[in-house]
């Protein structure tokens, strides 16, 4: 299992939190991003900076995430493409994307989108809560010892 981050979105505390399993449980960590993005040293985590185009980092998670492996990210089609796959997301609020929830949170993120374009303005989503932290760490462990488990 690797873990691949959708890093130039994912809050620092996230980052954090994926730094600190990382060293506990030997698991790989590679931020994806489109900029620099700093890091511990460390054996585990490692970055792969793409270009600044429009959904490279995306892609990149794409092309190298494979079967088992868990994506961090808020990014719905991305999660899409890589449950595709046969990989894990998890947001960094602590929620799962799922075969039995990706198409509904599609359907919604194109309402929206519909929404904001035709001129009604809506907020964005709350700043990342003390709740969310706990409930990214808690699932990102049920992954990892279900993984250690296999």
């Amino acid at each position: 299992m690797k873990i691949w981050v959708d890093a130039d979105a994912c809050p620092v505390v996230i980052k954090e939190i994926l730094f600190r399993a990382a060293e506990r449980a030997r698991i790989p960590v590679i931020l994806v991003a489109n900029q620099p993005i700093s890091h511990p040293a460390s054996d585990y985590i490692r970055t792969i900076t793409v270009g600044r185009g429009f959904d490279l980092a995306d892609n990149e998670i794409v092309q190298q995430s494979k079967l088992g492996d868990l994506v961090i990210t808020s990014d719905i089609p991305l999660a899409a493409e890589v449950l595709e796959k046969g990989a894990y997301t998890l947001t960094p609020r602590g929620e799962r994307y799922t075969q039995n929830n990706i198409q509904a949170r599609l359907t919604m993120r194109d309402f929206m989108d519909t929404l904001r374009g035709s001129g009604h303005q809506g907020g964005g989503p709350p700043p990342l809560s003390a709740a969310d932290r706990r409930e990214f760490a808690n699932q990102l462990d049920r992954l990892i010892a279900k993984h250690k488990a296999r």
